[in-house]
């Protein structure tokens, strides 16, 4: 559900007061039942020295001692309930209590709703008709932005087309298409570009030499993959030459008219491993409101997946792997060896994703593995297939990492602040730091 600010804000204010006045009845009831068991054992006591004491007091001394004690009891009733108080929350057991009540209003509705009157109640009912209507009305934006992505997407192939043919040493860029002006941080002195054109006229005579050639830029989408954590996650050590031959990744946006969804193609060179050249994946996407649950719907959500079948070639299937297993027989006692196939961790098993049955019920497992597989199935498609040279050079992440710089900027600044009060103390003798402590040397 959405909720404006305005009408947040009140409503948090509402059950944030709602809390408090429960906690205060808590703490007054135990306050009261306290101060009732107090003032009762006092009255015992007084009750006793009265009768001690009222064979030799008159009349009038008596109701002199009343004056006075209750001119006491009145003066001392804040201090000795301000002691009870202390008392009572030093009590382990009233502690217990209060947090047994408190713990069991966290996540309860304020009852501010429930106290409305029915003509009030029949008002909100015609603002939720109204909150399903915005929602089907978001849902028809989210088309028109899945339309505008399929109309640009065709406007960036072009350029991912020629990112694909640099990369597979299909077109060599020219000089001017190479020139890179670098940032004034990244600009080097005239000294030390002349010391990397040394150096590089040295290795480029060494290549010579050796005859190397590389072509395109090699192991590109493997460096990616390497680089992204969310990816390399899913890389075993057995992936990685077969990435090597991954060409490009492409995306792919449902016609118009056809229900929302999008498709990543992985496009590979010829290679020892499976005879495809192209490997597919493809969301299924939902951008309507559910029935059930209509303020649930916060934009286009992936509703299932499909993969592809991989025709890999004999003794080349990474996805599996091959276990032997002793098994000894009950009544003979004799041992014989059992071969099974079992599956085995590979980033391939991202094109057989578990089947989502028609009830949509699925166990904890597959749920946990759809869940992972969606998002990475958002990331390739918006992050990683758009900027894909950023990942490469590692640009792209140190972005994403700017939410830990920040505070690593904060705690620069707090050291810069102890030494301004360093220098600000009067105490403060320059002298003793002037001889820096001795650098630690290698055994």
């Amino acid at each position: 559900m959405y909720i404006s600010a305005s009408g947040g804000i009140s409503f948090l204010f509402t059950a944030i007061s709602g809390v408090f006045t429960q906690i205060l009845c808590i703490c007054a009831v135990l306050l009261r039942k306290y101060i009732r068991t107090s003032n009762s054992a006092d009255q015992n006591k007084m009750a006793d020295i009265d009768n001690k004491d009222q064979a030799e007091m008159d009349q009038a001394d008596m109701e002199d001692v009343e004056e006075v004690e209750e001119e006491e009891t009145g003066e001392d009733v804040n201090s000795k309930a301000r002691q009870l108080t202390v008392q009572m929350m030093q009590n382990p057991q009233i502690l217990a209590a209060l947090q047994e009540r408190l713990d069991g209003l966290v996540g309860s509705p304020s009852g501010y709703m429930e106290s409305l009157p029915k003509v009030v109640k029949r008002r909100v009912n015609a603002l939720k008709n109204l909150q399903v209507k915005c929602a089907h009305i978001e849902a028809k934006f989210y088309e028109e932005v899945h339309e505008l992505e399929r109309k640009y997407a065709a406007l960036y192939q072009p350029l991912f087309d020629k990112r694909s043919e640099i990369i597979n040493a299909a077109y060599e860029p020219i000089d001017e298409e190479c020139e890179w002006k670098a940032d004034e941080e990244e600009e080097l002195t005239v000294s030390t570009q002349e010391e990397m054109k040394e150096k590089a006229k040295v290795d480029e005579e060494k290549k010579d030499e050796e005859k190397e050639d590389p072509k395109g830029v090699p192991e590109f989408w493997l460096t990616v993959f390497k680089n992204v954590d969310l990816l390399s996650d899913m890389l075993q050590e057995h992936d990685e030459p077969i990435l090597k031959h991954l060409k490009d990744i492409k995306v792919k946006f449902s016609d118009p008219g056809q229900p929302m969804n999008f498709t990543l193609e992985f496009y590979f060179e010829c290679n020892d491993f499976f005879s495809n050249e192209l490997l597919v994946k493809t969301y299924k996407m939902r951008s309507e409101p559910d029935e059930s649950d209509p303020f649930a719907f916060d934009g286009p959500e992936i509703m299932g997946c499909t993969g592809c079948q991989i025709d890999w070639k004999k003794g080349k299937n990474i996805t599996l792997k091959t276990i032997k297993k002793k098994q000894k027989h009950k009544g003979r006692g004799t041992v014989r060896t059992v071969t099974k196939t079992v599956p085995n961790d590979s980033f391939f098993n991202f094109f057989t994703p578990p089947e989502v049955p028609e009830s949509g019920e699925l166990d904890e497992d597959s749920e946990a593995i759809l869940a992972a597989d969606f998002e990475i199935g958002h990331f390739l498609r918006e992050r990683i297939v758009p900027r894909a040279v950023l990942y490469f050079t590692g640009e792209a992440i140190e972005d994403d990492d700017d939410d830990y710089d920040e505070e690593g900027e904060e705690a620069d600044d707090e050291e810069g602040e102890e030494e301004a009060d360093e220098e600000n103390d009067p105490d403060y003798d320059p002298k003793k730091d002037a001889n820096p402590p001795p650098e630690c040397k290698q055994q």
